[in-house]
């Protein structure tokens, strides 16, 4: 079957696509994906049954061996699902007009750009943006197929731990726009050094220049400034600096970020100067469609932050700064730059261990103890090997203080605070997802 037949079918199953037989709505087209410990072609009669309108299965399988008319023979689903979703992007629009879609990448400040951008958009468009953070090979195709007729403007999140994933998810999304919010330390164990990160974050702005795109840049970075110079690809600047801005000092009174922009302040609800860049990213862009600067900082500030990034939560004991959806040396960074400047006269770090850094991850987790013993903090909490070995094997002057404490996992943490309660402290709380430090949560 090829992708216009597919098309096709995707239509008459009213748009609308699953890949979950477990969780598969009356109509839904089904693609039965393998993975290394699944295989959806196992499910299609089972999502059939569920009321899926066809299920799409691979050549090789027991399903296409089935003679069921309900089920559309492809080659490879995964590609199948690529390649309907790359139509879809170019034939979505009723009018026949291009639709324009933005796409975004980076090391750190991918989703709470997109959901930016998202809100600052949505006070003039109708905008389709990456849900959550489907961001990978699977996410983003998904993400494209929920375009519809309706959508004026798209913004996809296109996330990558190897080289070539990006040149794999434009080809798919094919961006008018684009922008990277950044280039730092992480996934090392997939781009195997920085100048692979680089490179692979950097494919994005080779297909804008190939395609005659616009890529939105930090003018402020000068890491990206080059990487869009030696691309030839045209820009459209933003940055504090470059738009005369500055963050405003927090305090308990204003705990959030604030952006003075000449005479103008933007509020918002985020923590951290390290999400000044995203949120001159969001106000850039909005400029760039048409959103004047008062309604586009509105929008900014009524964001609120979801999915554990730099949030702030006051339990009635603490006030935790919640930052541990993912974790890596730079954001890692810039989270203590943040909680040193806090204006708070208590201060705990609850960390979570950074996870695929390769040959990196022991150097790194060094720099991270020995800013945090260069810290005023009352509390240091450490979770993970990678932690365990950087105390005990980092060279620390003077041994390893008594305030600092490592476990072998969240819940043993979250025990130990159980037994040794925190109170009236400002506590950041960080670490990559598989880290699950959110189990500290309840002890704070």
């Amino acid at each position: 079957m090829n992708t216009r037949e597919l098309y096709d079918i995707f239509l008459s199953c009213g748009g609308k696509v699953s890949i979950d037989s477990r969780n598969i709505s009356v109509g839904e087209l089904f693609f039965a994906l393998k993975g290394e410990n699944f295989d959806g072609n196992a499910y299609a009669r089972e999502a059939l049954e569920k009321g899926a309108c066809m299920a799409v299965v691979d050549a090789d399988s027991d399903a296409a061996r089935s003679g069921d008319p309900r089920m559309a023979v492809v080659g490879d689903t995964l590609s199948a699902l690529k390649e309907l979703a790359a139509w879809h992007r170019e034939h979505v629009r009723p009018d026949g007009k291009r639709l324009p879609v933005i796409g975004l990448t980076g090391t750190n400040g991918k989703t709470t750009t997109k959901e930016l951008i998202r809100t600052v958009l949505s006070v003039k468009y109708n905008v389709t943006a990456t849900e959550g953070n489907l961001n990978n090979e699977i996410g983003v195709p998904l993400s494209v197929l929920k375009i519809n007729s309706e959508t004026d403007v798209a913004v996809i999140e296109m996330g990558a731990s190897h080289p070539e994933d990006i040149t794999s998810l434009v080809a798919v999304s094919r961006p008018d726009y684009g922008l990277i919010t950044n280039v730092g330390k992480g996934h090392l164990l997939g781009f195997g050094s920085y100048e692979g990160v680089k490179l692979a974050k950097g494919r994005l702005y080779d297909y804008l220049a190939a395609n005659g795109g616009v890529a939105f840049v930090n003018a402020d970075d000068p890491v990206l400034q080059e990487m869009a110079s030696v691309r030839g690809v045209d820009t459209v600047g933003y940055g504090l600096g470059h738009s005369g801005g500055k963050v405003l000092p927090s305090s308990a009174e204003h705990p959030f970020l604030r952006i003075s922009i000449r005479d103008f302040v933007v509020e918002t609800q985020l923590v951290g100067a390290y999400n000044a860049a995203n949120v001159m990213a969001a106000l850039a862009i909005g400029r760039h469609f048409g959103i004047s600067m008062e309604d586009a900082a509105a929008a900014v500030a009524a964001y609120r932050p979801t999915l554990h990034r730099s949030q702030i939560v006051v339990t009635g004991r603490n006030t935790v700064i919640g930052d541990y959806y993912n974790a890596n040396p730079s954001s890692m960074a810039a989270a203590l730059d943040n909680l040193a400047l806090t204006d708070a006269s208590c201060k705990a770090a609850l960390l979570g261990e950074m996870r695929e850094l390769g040959t990196e991850s022991f150097p790194e987790h060094v720099a991270v103890v020995r800013r945090l013993l260069s810290m005023d903090l009352k509390l240091v909490c450490l979770v993970g090997e990678e932690f365990r070995n950087a105390l005990g094997n980092g060279g620390l002057a003077g041994g390893v203080p008594e305030n600092v404490h490592c476990f072998g996992t969240s819940e043993e943490l979250a025990a130990w605070l159980h037994a040794h309660p925190l109170d009236g402290c400002t506590a950041l709380v960080k670490g990559s997802r598989g880290v699950r430090m959110e189990n500290v949560m309840p002890e704070l």
